[in-house]
């Protein structure tokens, strides 16, 4: 797998999942810059529509579609919701893409197996009824049977869906898990998989190059690893690990630090300076000789972020 030929599709959901970091608000301006810088950094998709508020954003995606970008918008409604045949007749006017969500975990509604899978699969087909192009995901995939995921997402797939995601909804899975779990769905299936990491355990970048690994097609991620709790997989390092490994995404990689700077500043939430990739201290070495031979101390050239070396004797 490193070292191919691979394209993964980066999803960035700085303006969905982001917007559930506390206190992170953002205006109509705000995201309308953040969704123009990553469509010239050729993302090729942005989340933008939550599916506790479908239609208030869908009032902001009518506003983005006015700047005529090439990034591909998409959103996640919920299956179990009453108002979801609503909330997807008016998504599929508006959105190109956009994901029914059934929250795999028997902790929540519907609790029993087969009427998660039978609600599911109804609502999917009322989607796929509008000639949309409808995936499926799968809250809490990481807390549930292997089997039941694997049968669900497979309803799914010959139902129509045309993309699965899965979660690691609590940030509890390790790598290995990880691997596990998505080359076992990916050699059941044949549609796309992508996968969403949370970093409780600081793992979500770790967990997002495994999925890739055992077959993952597209991961999700966030500027700054901004989302809720502890926050989701962070773009930076994902989109540089990624590269570092031959696996191609199409993102331009000198444009991360602007996107860095603009979502650091709308949402007040600093960057560590020991951050990862775009971190202050990431160049910043005491020890004069490490200059002699930056490649045996530094993980990637700076060039390649747009950033440069410096000595430090404090």
């Amino acid at each position: 797998m490193i070292g191919s030929s691979r394209k993964v599709i980066l999803k960035d959901s700085t303006l969905r999942e982001g917007l559930d970091t506390p206190h992170v608000k953002f205006t109509i301006e705000e995201k309308l810059n953040m969704a123009t810088l990553l469509d010239k950094a050729h993302v090729p998709e942005i989340e933008v529509v939550a599916p506790s508020h479908v239609l208030r954003d869908l009032e902001f995606v009518k506003r983005l579609k006015e700047k005529s970008l090439k990034i591909r918008t998409s959103g996640l409604i919920y299956a179990y919701k009453r108002e979801c045949e609503r909330e997807i007749e008016e998504a599929s006017r508006c959105l190109d893409r956009f994901d029914i969500l059934m929250p795999v975990s028997e902790r929540r509604m519907p609790s029993n197996r087969d009427e998660k899978i039978q609600r599911l699969l109804d609502v999917l087909t009322h989607a796929l009824g509008f000639g949309s192009d409808v995936g499926v995901g799968f809250p809490h995939s990481t807390q549930t049977e292997g089997a039941f995921l694997l049968e669900i997402a497979k309803e799914s797939e010959r139902r129509g869906a045309k993309r699965i995601t899965l979660y690691d909804t609590n940030g509890s899975s390790d790598p290995l898990e990880i691997y596990n779990l998505i080359k076992r769905l990916r050699e059941g299936l044949s549609v796309p998989l992508c996968f969403h990491g949370h970093n409780d355990l600081g793992l979500a970048t770790a967990n997002s190059l495994s999925a890739v690994y055992a077959g993952a097609d597209a991961l999700d991620v966030t500027i700054n690893g901004l989302g809720d709790r502890a926050g989701n997989a962070c773009f930076e390092q994902v989109a540089l690990a990624l590269h570092l490994k031959g696996i191609e995404t199409g993102v331009m990689l000198r444009d991360l630090v602007l996107l860095s700077k603009t979502v650091e500043t709308a949402s007040g939430i600093p960057v560590s300076k020991l951050a990862p990739v775009l971190g202050e201290y990431v160049f910043c070495h005491k020890s004069p000789s490490h200059l002699e031979t930056p490649e045996l101390f530094e993980a990637f050239d700076p060039a390649i972020v747009g950033a440069g070396r410096s000595l430090t004797n404090s």
